[in-house]
Order: structure tokens, then C-alpha cells, then sequence
């Protein structure tokens, strides 16, 4: 027995020894900050050709990190996009769809494991600071879903009762949530301009009180939805007008958030993401953002609906000044989350895909190679591999052929415009403009079979077809 502990203690010295003289500090799992921003388009940043104001942070984060610029929202609509970010599973595979309104009755169901509860099981603190759009009633408000701390909105903050529509749609008062309870009610647009600095001033706090252990800050801020508000310091300091202010103090707060994991001596050992749930209402006008160039906008399957900008930053460890065109989805999140926190995956099956290996600069990994466009409430619109996007007839929304509004009033945006099956090659085409099914019958086979197997799996609307693997979303219990 003496031997044996002899034998350990020298074996213990010489491990201490070595990891003194390496000078390098045991690997941490990283702290993970997730920007979520509502209905950012591709073009709304300067380092993507926003024009009319600067995003001087997230050009800053760019070059310090990698853009993957064909990253993908999992749907282009609120609810179903933050379900898909959350859990890494196609919205309509878990009952999804839509954006809920305030007396929906339905939400995330409690059963599904989010990034948060996964990452708590390794002892992480969880917070959420801004618009969670997955469930207003109690039991699917974030606390209930593996966040520690929660002070937002519960939906979209045009769902009030200044809402145009008010009338038919009778929203109730729009509250400040803070963990399960309403506290102070947003009245006006006054009110509503204290959505950024607030919730940048409560994940700020947050970072501080949870410094010394590791932790998962989501940040899904709720502008530039309309309506847009900016605080005094930023209003009016734009050339684009309200949008362009609105557009300068979120970049504000990406910057406030970053130099407090600097201060904290945090900086090296965060991955930040950030990314957008989908495209611009491009319908309002002036008080929308830019697509990009790509085709048509947010609640459409087209490009310029569901591919968004992405940044991610992990100094050491990302790549700095990189460009990857590689494609990748919000569904992709989740998994690589685990893999570098050490987390087990949900125990259902789930739709994401590991991308650890490109995050840190291996370009010769192609950890995804297809995607699929679902929509409404469960109709498969389109279908990907690789640069090649089978589009299938059908009925949707377009933003062409008619004005948009002004000064926040919507213009039109018909949801019944007939869309014919079409093949694009993005890689010369992103635009989706040329149609090229007729030339290309061996890729448009190609895609069908992926889609012949999604339908299996999760069903098409479009072809009356009921999925073999989609669970149940979570519905109120009412006393």
C-alpha cells in the first residue's frame, strides 16, 4: 500500500510539473453568447454593403472571427425559426409553425431539450435577455425550458394594442416579462425604445454575476421588427432614417456586450455567434432592411426569406478575417454547441448537423450538403444540395409587382401568388432569377429523392402527406 501511494504522489508531481513548465492553463469549455436578431436581412450590415450608417462592432467582430455566408434560418418566420435555433430539429418536425400570437395556447413543447437545458447539465449558467416567441403562457416560458434567468417579451412587440389590426386581432397589453411574471407594460413607442439598452444592460449584469463559471447568454433582440423604436441617444443619428438608427444602437449593444467579456478577462475564452431568425418585411418600406440582393424577403422560401448574415468569434480558436461559403443552418447550432461544451445531445432525434471541425478552420469539412425550405405549416417549398435549389409550385407569399408602405405602414404583400417548379444553380445564380429544370434533369432527380425522403419523414402538405417522425408541440393545459 505504501508503494502504491508513493507511486501516486510521484506520478501527481510530475503531471503538476509538466503543466507548470507547458505555461498553458487546463482547456475550458467556452462561454457561449448567441445574438438572435428579429428580421435582419442580409444586407444590413456595412460589412455586407448596408448603406446609410455603420455597424463599426460587427464589422470589428468580422475581422476577428469568420462570416459564413450561406448560413441558413431554419424557416422565415419568428416562432418556427427560434424553435429550430433552440433545439436543432426542421420547427415542423416538432408541430411548429408560424409566429404565435399572445392567445395561440401552444408552444414549445416542455419535453424537448433546448441548448440551454443541455448546457446546464454540464453546470452552466443560462440566461435569456430579449423576445422568446415560443409559448406566452406559463408552463413555455423560457425558466421552463432550461434558462436560469429570463427579462424580455414574450412575442413580437407589434403584437398590441397599437397593432393596425387591432381591432380583429384584440391583443391584450404587451408586458415586460421578468422570469414567469409581467412587470412593467410597453404603452407606445416611447416605451418600446427602451427594448435595446435595457436588455443590453440586463446581459451585461448578467456576465458579471456569472464571471467565475461558465455560461450561456442568449441574446434574441426583438428590433428592427416594426415597429421600430430607438432610444434618444440614437435617434435621428442616421442617414437611413429610423431604421438606420435602430440598425446603429443594436450594433451598440454587440459592442457594449463584447467589451464586458473583455473586461472580464472573458474575451478568449467566449464564442459569440450572431445571425438573424430570418430576412427583411420587406413590405414596410423604408422601415425594413435589405435582402441583400437575394429573392423576395422574410415568411417566402426563397433566398433573401432564409439566408441570413452570420458571424462567429472565438479568438484562438476561429479563424480571424475568414470568409466561409460552406452551408451551413441555425439547426447546426445546437449540436456544435454540445460537442464543444461536452454536452449530450437530445435524446430525441434531431436535425443539426456537428460543424466543430469548420468552425475552427478545417475548409475541407462539408458537414452539410442539403436543406430543406418548409413553410407555412408544414409544405415543403424547395429542396438544396450543394449550390442546386429545386423549388416546387406552390402558393406564397411575394413582395414583386407591388409598392412597399411608408413611415411603418405596410404595403401590400400577397400570400397567394403561384410559384412554378424551378431549378437554380446558386453558385452563378443567387438571385434565383433562371430557371434552369429543363437543361439539368439529372440534378432535378437528384433532388427529388431528397425530397421523397423528407416527405417520409416529416410529410408535405403539398402532397397531402403525413410525416412518420414529427412530435407534438406543446399545448396549454387550462385549469
Amino acid at each position: 500500500m505504501f508503494r502504491v501511494l508513493s507511486l501516486l504522489l510521484v506520478t501527481t508531481g510530475l503531471c503538476l510539473l509538466m503543466a507548470f513548465q507547458s505555461g498553458k492553463p487546463a482547456a475550458k469549455t467556452p462561454n457561449i453568447v448567441l445574438f438572435f436578431i428579429d428580421d435582419l436581412g442580409y444586407g444590413d450590415l456595412s460589412v455586407n454593403g448596408a448603406l446609410g450608417y455603420k455597424t463599426p462592432n460587427l464589422d470589428k467582430m468580422a475581422t476577428e472571427g469568420t462570416r459564413f455566408t450561406n448560413f441558413m434560418a431554419a424557416q422565415a418566420v419568428c416562432s418556427a425559426s427560434r424553435a429550430a435555433l433552440l433545439t436543432g430539429c426542421y420547427p415542423n418536425r416538432l408541430g411548429i409553425s408560424g409566429a404565435f400570437g399572445p392567445n395561440a395556447g401552444v408552444g414549445l413543447n416542455p419535453k424537448e431539450e433546448t441548448i440551454a437545458e443541455l448546457v446546464k447539465a454540464q453546470g452552466y449558467a443560462t440566461g435569456i435577455f430579449g423576445k422568446w416567441h415560443l409559448g406566452s403562457d406559463q408552463e413555455f416560458l423560457p425558466l421552463q425550458q432550461g434558462f436560469d434567468e429570463y427579462y424580455g417579451v414574450p412575442y413580437s412587440h407589434d403584437m398590441w394594442p397599437l397593432h393596425p389590426w387591432q381591432e380583429r386581432a384584440k391583443y391584450p397589453p404587451l408586458h415586460w416579462i421578468d422570469g414567469n411574471k409581467q412587470v412593467k407594460e410597453i404603452k407606445n413607442l416611447e416605451d418600446a425604445s427602451e427594448l435595446t439598452p435595457v436588455i443590453t444592460e440586463k446581459a451585461i449584469s448578467f456576465i458579471k454575476r456569472n464571471k467565475n463559471k461558465p455560461f450561456f447568454l442568449y441574446v434574441p433582440h426583438p428590433l428592427p421588427h416594426v415597429p421600430l423604436a430607438a432610444s434618444a441617444k440614437f435617434r435621428g443619428k442616421s442617414e437611413r432614417g429610423i431604421f438606420g438608427d435602430v440598425m446603429m444602437e443594436l450594433d451598440w449593444s454587440v459592442g457594449e456586450i463584447m467589451k464586458e467579456l473583455k473586461a472580464q478577462g472573458l474575451d478568449n475564452n467566449t464564442l459569440v455567434i450572431f445571425t438573424s431568425d430570418n430576412g427583411p418585411w420587406l413590405n414596410y418600406g423604408d422601415h425594413a432592411g435589405s435582402a441583400g440582393g437575394f429573392r423576395e424577403g422574410k415568411g417566402t422560401s426563397f433566398e433573401g426569406g432564409q439566408r441570413e448574415p452570420c458571424i462567429m468569434r472565438w479568438p484562438g480558436v476561429i479563424p480571424a478575417g475568414r470568409v466561409s461559403n460552406k452551408l451551413l443552418s441555425t439547426l447546426d447550432v445546437l449540436p456544435t454547441i454540445a460537442k464543444l461544451t461536452g454536452a449530450k445531445l437530445p435524446k430525441e432525434k434531431i436535425d443539426g448537423l456537428d460543424f466543430t471541425a469548420l468552425l475552427k478552420g478545417d475548409e475541407s469539412q462539408t458537414p452539410r450538403e442539403s436543406f430543406l425550405y418548409y413553410y407555412r405549416k408544414n409544405s415543403l417549398e424547395a429542396v438544396r444540395k450543394g449550390d442546386w435549389k429545386l423549388v416546387f409550385a406552390h402558393p406564397g407569399r411575394t413582395y414583386e409587382g407591388s409598392l412597399p408602405g411608408k413611415n411603418g405602414q405596410p404595403g401590400p404583400a400577397p400570400e397567394d401568388h403561384q410559384f412554378p417548379k424551378a431549378l437554380y444553380n446558386l453558385a452563378r445564380d443567387p438571385s434565383e432569377r433562371y430557371d434552369v429544370l429543363e437543361q439539368n434533369p439529372e440534378i432535378v432527380a437528384e433532388l427529388e429523392k431528397i425530397a421523397d425522403a423528407a416527405r417520409e419523414d416529416m410529410g408535405d402538405d403539398l402532397q397531402q402527406k403525413t410525416g412518420k417522425n414529427v412530435r407534438e408541440i406543446g399545448r396549454t393545459v387550462r385549469k
